[in-house]
């Protein structure tokens, strides 16, 4: 997915009390993991910044120290929790399946790419559900392609249910959530500005590491963003 998973590792860390939306992190550009040296895309670094300004600025480094505080028995806890080791079920034939590290697998050099979001896939529909969940209270929905069943005399047949799998995060996790990626689109993903609505996102960058290592060429990358509007809804 990339940068736009930072949301399940911020979130994630907020929910156990292990940082505040006014944590400090330090930005040297490059960091180094069990012998992996990873960099950030800012050329000498962010130096020291909050998580408000680390998640809008995107910043690996301070993303990987998080996942550190986090750990990888937590982090693969609330991978399950948001609905990452599955299919989400939606109504269409066809849905992908994830490939992840599994916690026995994962070393500090898998839970510092992690943390960033590299080394895995997971869908848009995990993402999405997973978006949705850290700004609307915590709750893991079950999304559906249909809403609704009319028939020819425009009489309702059937009305989807619109429950919820499971609270994953509480709300006060969900209200810092919303008020980040909100900051996120006013002072980074500005492209994101709806006029008119308070909204919130976030961007990414991953690599196609299927085509580069078919075709050698390293620079294909996929370029995402997820939007959330309105911010307060």
């Amino acid at each position: 997915p990339g940068s736009v998973f930072k949301i399940f590792t911020a979130a994630t860390a907020i929910e156990e009390n292990l940082i505040t939306k006014n944590s400090s992190f330090g930005c040297h550009y490059t960091m180094t993991v069990a012998g992996r040296t990873y960099h950030c895309h800012k050329a000498g670094g962010h130096g020291v910044q909050t998580l408000m300004q680390s998640i809008s600025n995107s910043c690996n480094p301070a993303f990987i120290t998080i996942g550190q505080l986090i750990g990888v028995n937590k982090f693969s806890k609330y991978f399950e929790a948001f609905g990452l080791t599955t299919k989400t079920g939606i109504d269409l034939p066809g849905e992908a399946s994830p490939y992840y590290h599994k916690e026995s697998d994962m070393g500090p050099v898998e839970l510092a790419s992690s943390s960033f979001g590299q080394t895995f896939n997971i869908t848009p529909l995990q993402m999405i559900s997973l978006a949705a969940a850290s700004v609307n209270g915590g709750y893991l929905v079950q999304p559906h392609l249909v809403e609704k069943v009319i028939d020819a005399d425009n009489k309702v047949v059937s009305v989807t249910s619109t429950g919820y799998k499971r609270q994953v995060l509480s709300e006060t996790t969900s209200s810092v959530m919303r008020e980040m990626l909100e900051y996120v689109v006013q002072n980074g993903a500005k492209n994101g500005i709806v006029a008119g609505y308070r909204v919130g996102g976030k961007t990414g960058t991953s690599q196609k590491m299927a085509k580069i290592l078919e075709t050698g060429n390293k620079r294909l990358y996929i370029g995402s963003y997820v939007g959330i509007a309105p911010i307060d809804d």
